[in-house]
């Protein structure tokens, strides 16, 4: 049982490192631009602590559950001196705004990388081996033998070392009979089977049809270590990926292909985060990673409010010519707002359904 600590910790922890993060990004571009940043917050609502260096308020505020960058300029309304419009944010050309605000997600894509670099370069990559952790009964597997614990080396001839490889040959070969080399104990082993399709679920919680042979693997991972460029790939790649299967995720919300119930959010971010901790700090780094790439996909969607939205506005701006209407900004950040409170609510409430419904 993960104590309420633990938890309550990691969560802020991670929360705070990934919000930091973001908003450095912001800070550190919109410096570089020549843009003056009144103040840099962790959280939202009043001060708890604050210190004033140089131009900035450095900021710790009471609900933490987000943070911003206040920019100086960045409000249209906002009467700016001639003499600063240099160092106003509304007042810098569509390009350089356009980086200040692109800036937040691509800190979080570079931390996930980063963080992925640190965790491969010394404690390795984790893989699954070819060890069966289960056969399926009635299945070709069982038919022909496997049992729990045999370890698959070779698939028609072709040698496998990870899981991954070991499936892909299935679902290559088909239908078709193919021969697997295994070692069972002291001893090696040949056996022939037929692969079927069979139904199962996807990482969506869908259902897809595909070629197996009905065996799962072993959870114990086994690990690779490697030299930094090789981590450092590896990072970038693992990054990638996630990417991808955050956004076809949201694809897939978007086509009602997978339920809401499926979300998660602030109550199962610290559920995971405090399970992570209790295994050790590569574990927690690891999901911190998983969760910037996706926390840099989501900001990217072009909700106004989110920097997808405004950076909708300023691509507009750009092939226009002239910025969207100040009236018309305010009313779509206002719908955005609107939309993102009741996704929080859904998606808050879908948590706790899932710590207070009762268990089938």
């Amino acid at each position: 049982m993960i104590s309420l600590s633990t938890t309550i910790i990691a969560f802020i922890i991670v929360l705070g490192v990934l919000i930091f993060i973001h908003e450095l990004g912001h800070f550190l571009v919109a410096k570089a631009c020549g843009v003056r940043v009144d103040a840099f917050s962790l959280g939202f609502g009043p001060k708890l602590l604050h210190k004033q260096v140089g131009e900035t308020d450095y900021r710790l505020s009471g609900i933490p559950l987000g943070g911003y960058v206040k920019l100086f300029g960045e409000n249209p309304h906002d009467e700016v001196p001639p003499e600063l419009e240099h160092r106003s944010f509304m007042h810098q050309s569509w390009w350089r705004r356009f980086f200040i605000v692109l800036a937040g997600p691509g800190f979080n894509f570079c931390f996930a990388v980063l963080a992925l670099f640190l965790v491969f370069a010394t404690a390795g990559i984790p893989y699954l081996t070819t060890e069966v952790g289960g056969v399926k009964e009635d299945s070709p597997a069982a038919r022909a033998g496997l049992q729990k614990g045999d370890k698959i080396l070779a698939v028609s001839g072709q040698t496998v070392r990870r899981w991954e490889e070991l499936s892909k040959k299935i679902k290559a070969t088909g239908e078709r009979p193919l021969t697997l080399e295994l070692q069972r104990g002291e001893q090696v082993l040949t056996m022939t089977l037929v692969p079927k399709k069979m139904e199962v679920a996807d990482i969506f919680g869908g259902k897809v049809t595909t070629v197996l042979i009905g065996i799962n693997a072993s959870e114990e991972p086994a690990v690779d270590r490697v030299g930094p460029l090789m981590a450092l790939r590896e990072g970038t790649a693992y990054s990638l990926r996630i990417a991808w299967l955050t956004l076809e995720s949201v694809y897939k919300l978007l086509a009602w292909q997978v339920s809401l119930k499926t979300l998660g959010g602030p109550i199962m971010i610290a559920q995971v985060a405090g399970k992570q901790a209790e295994q050790g700090a590569s574990y927690l780094i690891h999901f911190m990673a998983v969760l910037s790439v996706n926390l840099a996909l989501l900001n990217l969607l072009p909700i106004p409010i989110l920097d997808g939205g405004h950076l909708f506005f300023l691509f507009w701006e750009a092939v226009r010519g002239q910025p969207v209407a100040i009236k018309h900004r305010e009313i779509a950040q206002a719908l955005g707002l609107m939309l993102l409170l009741a996704l929080i609510v859904l998606i808050s409430y879908q948590d706790l359904l899932r710590i207070f419904a009762p268990k089938p």
